[in-house]
């Protein structure tokens, strides 16, 4: 019978010390894994005797709408939850121990147990309900929206996890409301680098906000987000971009790295004594109102329209500092999250900077409405190019790119203009050169020779202090 050996390799490797530590130390740190997943928490008696009924899967409750609402809360995802150590009376605190189970309770549908049970989570979490209340959220609540998100919406609070957990990007709540866009961001730089990176790359939250949300359109809020993660952005864009502070200004970074994406010029009312955009009241429709009273077709605002509908606000704001703002961005939310790699970035120039061109045959004109969303009207392309519409633009206006022709062309003439004076002085002062020097040089010769005459003082200018000149 063959015997059982050990190479020479092995016996040397089972002979090192270091490896049986490592050994050790491996086994060790998977006996601790297997102890913590394998530890259960100790909920109080309270919160068992709840489990002891709630934790049985099937446990449904017929609502008033006929529908069906779970009442099954699952201990296991409990104890794995951020409120693993909330009692369950801390938040269903309208529940009386005593009489639970026996009486009835009504609930007329999940939406509103969803709202009565919003409340609860002030307790904890003031901050965050307070910002939530500021939000474009909290906004279509207080209107009526339906399907506007509350807390338990995005934050199921019997399976709430930690943010700092890396779950896959599907799982993210937004995608509920938000799908068609959810889609273009996952299928993007962002969403992919996310996908293979992990958490270095955005998501949701990282630029609109948790809980603060706001409309997109109002503001510089999404530029600023893309600025704070991108930087250097500025300073490597003036490497090859002209004016690149004014371009960063007019222009959402969407329109150049959404190559495929359509554009629009928004010019949005802006309040310039308060640095804001122009918000509509509520309950007070004027912008609807005014800009149908002067498009009664809805063939889209021209010139004289616009300049009219302008003086219109600037007589509500009292100090006439009510101005469009105007800028390039993406005509749709889709749009604006489908960012490709810096590579395939819009580059060229003459995209923007030539007749006919895409970006400009789309403008409409823009007031915030109540709850921070963009209420919209659309205006004729030619009113970027018409010079009764300097007044109205001139925030928009670039030489070269709104193509206000006859403004073109005096910018160019001044441009000319100023650029030809140092060249007909330097021309005039090259073309006298010869002649100041031959005068000169006989000046000299007749000072050296006293009886050759000088030249004459009506060529040279020479006069005596007195005033007279030299004969």
């Amino acid at each position: 019978m063959e015997k059982f050996s050990v190479s020479d390799n092995t016996r040397h490797l089972l002979l090192q010390p270091r490896a049986w530590l490592v050994a050790w130390l491996t086994l060790g740190l998977l006996a601790i894994s297997a102890a913590v997943h394998s530890a259960e928490v100790e909920f109080s008696q309270a919160t068992q005797a709840c489990l002891a009924c709630h934790d049985k899967p099937g446990m449904v409750k017929k609502l008033e709408n006929a529908q069906s609402f779970s009442l099954h809360v699952s201990g296991k995802a409990y104890a794995e939850s951020m409120h693993k150590d909330t009692e369950c009376e801390d938040c269903h605190d309208a529940i009386d121990a005593k009489t639970h189970g026996k009486m009835v309770s009504e609930i007329k549908s999940h939406r509103s147990f969803a709202m009565d049970m919003g409340e609860s989570c002030r307790s904890c979490h003031k901050k965050k309900v307070t910002e939530y209340e500021d939000s474009i959220h909290a906004a279509l609540v207080k209107d009526g929206n339906s399907k506007a998100p509350l807390c338990s919406s995005c934050h199921n609070p019997h399976t709430v996890r930690s943010t700092e957990i890396l779950t896959p990007i599907t799982d993210t709540p937004c995608a509920q409301c938000h799908e068609e866009i959810f889609k273009a961001y996952a299928n993007d730089v962002h969403g992919q680098q996310r996908s293979a990176k992990g958490i270095g790359a955005p998501l949701c939250a990282g630029c609109h906000q948790a809980h603060n949300v706001k409309a997109a359109s109002l503001g510089n809020g999404v530029k600023d987000a893309c600025l704070a993660c991108h930087k250097d952005a500025v300073q490597l864009h003036k490497v090859w971009l002209p004016n690149t502070d004014r371009h960063f200004e007019a222009i959402l970074c969407a329109a150049c790295h959404s190559p495929n994406a359509q554009r629009r010029v928004n010019l949005r009312l802006y309040d310039g004594s308060n640095k804001h955009q122009v918000s509509e009241k509520m309950g007070v429709p004027q912008f609807d109102r005014r800009t149908d009273s002067v498009d009664t077709q809805n063939l889209g605002l021209n010139e004289r329209a616009l300049w009219s509908l302008l003086k219109e606000f600037n007589q509500d704001s009292h100090d006439g500092k009510t101005v469009l703002q105007g800028r390039l961005e993406v005509s749709s939310g889709v749009a604006a999250h489908q960012l490709s790699d810096k590579s395939k970035a819009i580059k060229d120039c003459n995209f923007c900077h030539q007749k006919g061109a895409e970006p400009f045959q789309s403008v409409s004109l823009t007031i915030a409405g109540p709850d921070g969303r963009p209420l919209r009207h659309g205006i004729q392309k030619d009113v970027l190019n018409s010079l009764l519409s300097i007044d109205s633009v001139r925030g928009f206006y670039a030489i070269g790119g709104t193509r206000i022709k006859l403004f073109d062309t005096l910018l160019v003439m001044v441009f000319l203009g100023a650029l030809s004076v140092p060249l007909v002085h330097m021309t005039v002062k090259r073309l006298f050169k010869n002649i100041r020097e031959k005068l000169e040089r006989e000046r000299l010769a007749a000072r050296a020779d006293p009886g050759r005459q000088e030249p004459s003082p009506a060529l040279t200018g020479d006069r005596r202090a007195d005033g007279t000149t030299n004969k």
